[in-house]
């Protein structure tokens, strides 16, 4: 199981686990954190979420201003990347798997104290990706 925030186009966001997250399929489901014990999963389709973030947990520190640039003492394994969000939100990283006109890809943030993992980025909901 994974620990996912779901960020939606809309603005809305989920937390939660799933087990089923496959870039491929069009939906996924996450059982929700604190949710009542034998709650069913929500459905999340993949088409509405700007992107998934894979989380070391679900609180985080609100006080933790995540850098967007590289360490110069550990040089990045993939091709770095910058993707400016259609809300304005940008995410710098590295990628392996990003190429135009794939429905999404993979990141791994660029600041290795950031508390997301990973994040799989949708295509549709990016306003800019340009390698760096």
């Amino acid at each position: 199981m994974n620990k996912v925030v779901a960020r939606f186009v809309d603005g809305r966001l989920l937390k939660g686990v799933t087990g089923d997250f496959f870039p491929a399929k069009p939906f996924f489901h996450i059982d929700v954190v604190d949710s009542p014990p034998g709650a069913e999963a929500i459905t999340v389709r993949t088409a509405e979420l700007k992107a998934v973030f894979f989380v070391k947990d679900f609180q985080g520190n609100p006080m933790y201003v995540e850098r967007q640039e590289f360490d110069p003492s550990r040089p990045p394994v993939g091709r770095a990347i910058r993707v400016v969000f259609e809300d304005g939100e940008v995410l710098v990283g590295t990628t392996t798997g990003y190429q135009p006109g794939r429905p999404g890809f993979f990141v791994e943030p660029a600041d290795p104290g950031s508390n997301n993992e990973r994040c799989y980025v949708i295509t549709a909901a990016a306003r800019e990706i340009k390698f760096l």
